[in-house]
């Protein structure tokens, strides 16, 4: 499977761009979006793809980054909902922190597959990677509008794929723990003290996601570990939220240090 016409967001660096080389390496045309358009321009020269800055959140924003991989690829194969913010807080997060993770998270995803479903139910075959994260089925300690978003952004997915399966649209949830990313150094002492220590690198997370995405296989996770947690939230739901209120209290006690 090569020569597909791709569109990687938030690709100007971190998963995003090592997805936009993955392709690029398997002989896939490539369109590099992202808000830094600088980012972008570089990623897409190093690859030789198409670079397309711009907002991958807005309803418009998606219109003139399809309109482009319409224009100089003449359509879309893969569809890689790959930008994403992890603005800090909890339930009193500003409610800019709440709306921006919710339109990048969430709704970037349902307003691209929102304009690609009719070319792709049209020909029958499309295929869409949601960069999720662990998060999404999980938690984020530290960051209740990052987890609420991610796991919207898993249950869109899975929507997608229950609906859409059988008329060829092909859809892929990548869950990531730690990786080492500008991201990653942006959640502070939480976050480095939760997924620092097992954290991969974006490389990593790309030849497992392009792996998988050729195995047909939904969820997507670079940490096998992850699975294990995943089943003891739904099989175990009270033993594994005592397990992660006590992470929390450690986060506390040793932030009172």
């Amino acid at each position: 499977m090569t020569g597909r016409r791709v569109v990687v967001t938030g690709a100007g660096r971190g998963i995003g761009e090592a997805l936009a080389a993955a392709f690029a390496a398997r002989g896939d045309r490539v369109v590099v979006n992202d808000l830094d358009a600088g980012a972008a321009r570089a990623v897409a020269a190093r690859i030789g793809g198409l670079a397309a800055p711009g907002d991958a959140a807005s309803a418009e924003g998606v219109a003139d980054l399809l309109a482009t991989a319409d224009r100089e690829l003449g359509g879309v194969d893969v569809y890689c909902a790959n930008a994403g913010v992890a603005p800090k807080g909890g339930a009193d997060a500003a409610p800019e922190a709440w709306s921006q993770a919710w339109e990048v998270n969430v709704m970037a995803h349902v307003r691209a597959a929102e304009q690609l479903l009719p070319q792709w139910l049209e020909r029958g075959e499309g295929r869409f990677l949601a960069t999720v994260s662990a998060a999404g089925l999980l938690t984020m300690l530290g960051s209740a509008p990052y987890a609420v978003s991610k796991h919207g952004a898993l249950a869109f997915a899975e929507w997608l794929s229950a609906t859409y399966r059988h008329r060829g649209v092909r859809v892929h949830a990548l869950c990531p723990q730690g990786v080492r990313t500008d991201m990653l150094t942006s959640t502070g002492e939480i976050g480095q003290a939760l997924l620092a220590p097992t954290a991969i690198e974006p490389a990593e997370v790309a030849e497992e996601a392009l792996r998988a995405i050729e195995a047909e296989e939904f969820l997507i996770l670079p940490h096998t570990v992850v699975a294990d947690y995943y089943a003891a939230r739904a099989t175990t739901p009270d033993r594994w939220l005592a397990g992660m209120n006590r992470l929390q209290q450690g986060l506390e006690e040793g932030a009172a240090r």
